[in-house]
């Protein structure tokens, strides 16, 4: 029987490539997402990769900074398939680099809704879900970042959001352990999507000057992904740290 998976962020970059991967590999996965073009366009080429794979695909369009929108997302599934295997968390967003003077309320509001809010909606649902089900358990994945160690200039928002994710990880993997719900983090450095196409240009370094910076390839993401996805419950990464190797994140500012 296929295991249910469901991606936040499934209509584009990482998002949708851990998705395809774990279609890849057999599970059934719901596609969440703001725009529901997007995630039939995710779908459609699951069925372009490997036949079937599109039928094991249920986009459904939610705002993951929208409490009723994320609660009625997880009742689909429950509906739809029963039980919830896996959660990824990797819906977000963030803003154009600025010091904190120049960051509007809106914007942070925008920001802390998608990145930590949602994240929260999303792994209290899921939570709601796996205690309920039978067999009782089941695996949630948040998508940190390397900002959840350590800032870019002019990231403010962004940067406490994804520090903020990391003591949800840590409180939820506590929480789980009676429910068999393990609960982890994957932590990205550079990843080439359409969130990083910039790097290639130059992005703000510490010492104020711009420089470009090197990226690795979304597979690389995905394989860490589906390694923390295929562990039994017995077994949890609580946090996993996959980074372009030449990236300046190591060493003086």
């Amino acid at each position: 029987m296929s295991k249910i998976a469901l991606v936040t962020g499934a209509g584009s970059g990482i998002g949708r490539a851990c998705a395809l991967g774990l279609l890849k590999e057999g599970w059934t996965v719901a596609l969440v997402g703001r725009r529901l073009d997007a995630l039939q366009a995710t779908a459609a080429l699951a069925e372009q990769a490997e036949a079937g794979s599109g039928a094991r695909c249920l986009p459904i369009s939610c705002d993951v900074g929208q409490e009723d929108q994320v609660a009625a997302a997880f009742e689909t599934v429950r509906q739809t398939y029963g039980r919830l295997d896996l959660l990824f968390n990797n819906a977000g967003a963030g803003l154009a680099s600025k010091t904190p003077d120049l960051v509007s309320g809106e914007e942070w509001r925008r920001v802390v809704d998608a990145n930590l809010n949602g994240s929260f909606y999303c792994l209290s649902q899921a939570f709601r879900l796996m205690k309920a089900q039978t067999p009782q358990g089941g695996r949630i994945i948040n998508n940190g970042s390397i900002s959840a160690y350590a800032p870019r200039p002019g990231s403010i928002a962004y940067t406490a959001t994804k520090h903020a994710v990391s003591g949800l990880t840590k409180t939820a993997a506590l929480d789980g352990r009676p429910y068999d719900i393990a609960v982890g983090q994957i932590d990205i450095g550079n990843a080439a999507s359409e969130m990083t196409a910039r790097m290639v240009e130059g992005v703000p370094q510490a010492d104020g000057s711009m420089r470009p910076e090197p990226r690795m390839d979304l597979q690389a993401v995905v394989d860490a992904f589906l390694t923390m996805a295929r562990l039994p419950l017995s077994a949890n990464m609580l946090f996993v740290n996959v980074m372009a190797t030449k990236m300046p994140f190591v060493g003086r500012g």
